[in-house]
């Protein structure tokens, strides 16, 4: 494993030691845009300044200040946390396939695989279906792997190879795996989960939502076990869980939502994205509502992002991979900062 920078990074020595992963960085976001461009999608840029960052419970943005010089008005703008709203948009007007590689921001996140300041690869296809997004995922994993030299990838004492079959599980069936959970038979409620919980050996806290035990079964139970030795499809997240996400047609319990992990990381998030306005706006008010619950603020809702969707969004199928994550396996670092041309100073 590569240890972090205990220098500054523009120091010659540290950026000669750390110049072959951005060279392996550069090589996989030209294999990237290839891979797209092949596909006959069309590539946008879309404003990192938003009247809504997001509209996730759990996801910190950061604010900044507008003033109109000419009438001394202000105006409060977020950093977006995705280009997703501005993006679907561009569905709305008529972009039947569409991607974009982002800098996006998250306020409260730096680790070895967190940055404050990290790449976003997001794209979209309208008319399609989570089958093909997976198919995506699968072909562009594999034109990364395959320009980096890497025919496995290795990470937290991990290896997976990428062009093995791929799995897919659902969440339900992922609980039962990891943690002898039966997650279906506790509806939401926390008093239901909490005993499962405590006897898969977890720690149990006054107070605990349903949803703090299923995000505490997640993390210590679920994720570090995803994509060993293939890379894993996780599906089929109770439509709590997926507030951007169209519930499945064969059980509403469920949404229609994947995230895809290879090493124990989870590397993208992908939706069959809901098109309904009116539940949409409904979504966002429960999570903004958690969210001054929990944190002690919220940020608004896109009263123009609702108003495209009322508009008709075809029905679509949408993703957003962490690009940093996918250079840090490719170039065979544990570090995002390692693929990062410039880390943000801190």
């Amino acid at each position: 494993m590569n240890k972090p920078m205990t220098a500054p990074w523009w120091r010659p020595d540290q950026f000669a030691r750390r110049r072959p992963f951005l060279e392996t960085r550069g090589r996989v976001l030209r294999a990237a845009r290839s891979y797209f461009e092949d596909q006959g999608f069309t590539e946008v840029e879309t404003p990192a300044l938003q009247i809504s960052p997001g509209n996730e419970t759990h996801l910190h943005a950061f604010a900044t200040l507008y003033t109109d010089l000419m009438n001394g008005e202000k105006q409060t703008y977020y950093l977006h946390t995705s280009p997703e709203f501005a993006m679907k948009k561009l569905l709305v007007a008529g972009l039947p396939k569409i991607f974009q590689i982002a800098h996006v921001f998250r306020n409260g996140e730096r680790s070895s695989r967190h940055h404050p300041e990290f790449s976003m690869l997001e794209w979209y296809r309208a008319g399609g279906r989570l089958s093909d997004i997976k198919q995506d995922c699968i072909d562009l994993v594999r034109a990364t792997a395959k320009v980096a030299g890497r025919t496995v990838f290795a990470a937290q004492g991990m290896t997976c190879d990428p062009f093995a079959e791929w799995e897919s599980i659902g969440v339900p069936e992922a609980f039962r795996r990891y943690a002898g959970i039966d997650l279906m038979a506790t509806g939401t409620d926390a008093a239901l989960l909490a005993p499962q919980v405590a006897k898969a050996g977890l720690r149990l806290s006054p107070g605990d939502t349903w949803e703090d035990l299923f995000f505490r079964v997640m993390g210590e139970k679920i994720e570090p076990f995803l994509g060993k030795d293939r890379p894993a499809f996780l599906c089929d997240y109770p439509v709590g869980m997926a507030a951007l996400a169209r519930p499945k047609r064969d059980d509403p319990r469920l949404a229609e939502r994947f995230e895809l992990y290879i090493c124990g990381y989870e590397l993208a998030n992908a939706f069959d994205e809901l098109t309904d306005a009116a539940e949409q706006k409904k979504r966002f008010e429960a999570d903004m509502a958690a969210k001054e619950r929990l944190y002690g603020e919220r940020y608004p809702i896109d009263a123009d992002f609702i108003a495209a969707l009322e508009h008709g969004m075809p029905e679509s199928a949408g993703i957003a991979l962490g690009f940093d994550r996918l250079a840090m396996l490719c170039a065979g670092t544990e570090e995002i900062s390692e693929v990062l041309w410039a880390p943000v100073s801190g």
